[in-house]
């Protein structure tokens, strides 16, 4: 009997211990993993961030929650300049990147941080860009605001959720292909910079669709930035329909990534992870229901993304 019990705990031990294999290199991640969002609570990639990471403590994902750190400000960048400077380098900190704004940043601004001071693991969705405008502005279309710009230069004000996001670069490139001149108004976060339209601190702003779709009471949106309508937003037309040369520079792309640095096994691990649990069923069904777009990408894909940005971007912004 009592060889009978010795085999069996050992039986069990190697259970353990494959199962631990399994889990992640050494048994990660241990415990629970924090998530760094650079946007204010409520805002889009904060509210999407709690969508696709709310399985993360179930065994067939991570094992262990993944808790949200907030660190809004200057359009993402305090928040990125933290995980350079702070950020441990043992897979327990991630944050959730944005395009353009991270590239943008890098390209224009001077954060501690670059392009490759970054591991992307995978993309879990792509929110395009809206113009919008309260719903009883006299404002009835883009071709309104752009005659109001166009009689007064630079009284247009239209705001957005920092300097070089998304928002930013659909503002630069409206005024281009309007031949306008704005004033751009950069707040801390989305969610502020929707709160400054409701108070009519600005005209207009740039939001993202995901924002604006939970609004439509609110708002009225103009149009999207973005190569053709949206299937939350069907009726509401691209910039280019309307003859605006603007494209989808501004599309903003949502995922995970961990600071350079992490040991690669443990970067190879969450880079099968993260996407998988992006496709829970369960996860979809939560983002469609609050019309947010999903747009999973995997670590590879990522990768070519920001290399694409950044070629876009530096042109867009003129840093050749």
């Amino acid at each position: 009997m009592k060889k009978f019990a010795l085999l069996t705990c050992f039986a069990l031990l190697l259970t353990a211990g494959a199962a631990l294999a399994e889990k992640g290199p050494g048994g990660y991640p241990g415990s629970p993993i924090s998530l760094v969002v650079c946007y204010s609570p409520g805002a889009a990639t904060d509210f999407q961030a709690r969508i696709v990471s709310m399985l993360a403590g179930e065994e067939r994902y991570f094992g262990e929650p993944i808790v949200i750190l907030n660190k809004a400000g200057a359009g993402g960048m305090t928040g990125w300049n933290w995980m350079v400077e702070k950020a441990s380098k043992d897979g327990l900190t991630m944050t959730a990147y944005n395009l353009p704004h991270l590239v943008a940043q890098s390209l224009v601004q001077n954060p501690k941080f670059t392009v490759e001071s970054f591991e992307p693991l995978a993309n879990w969705g792509s929110d395009p860009a809206v113009l919008v405008v309260i719903q009883d502005s006299p404002y009835k279309s883009v071709d309104d605001v752009v005659k109001f710009a166009k009689a007064n230069p630079k009284k247009l004000t239209i705001n957005g959720a920092g300097l070089y996001v998304g928002h930013h670069i659909a503002t630069l490139q409206l005024q281009k292909a309007a031949k306008i001149e704005v004033t751009y108004v950069p707040e801390k976060g989305a969610a502020d910079a929707i709160s400054a339209l409701y108070s009519k601190t600005v005209i207009a702003g740039f939001t993202n669709l995901a924002d604006a779709y939970r609004a439509q009471d609110r708002m009225r949106i103009l149009a999207i930035a973005d190569l053709k309508r949206h299937e939350y937003l069907p009726n509401v037309p691209t910039f280019k329909e309307l003859g605006y040369d603007i494209d989808n520079a501004s599309v903003n792309f949502r995922g995970f990534a961990f600071p350079a640095g992490v040991p690669k096994e443990i970067i190879d691990y969450a880079a099968k992870v993260v996407p998988a649990m992006f496709k829970d069923k369960a996860v979809a069904a939560k983002m469609k229901d609050s019309g947010s777009p999903l747009t999973i990408m995997t670590r590879e894909e990522v990768q070519k993304l920001f290399a694409h940005q950044k070629a876009v971007l530096t042109e867009l912004l003129g840093k050749k």
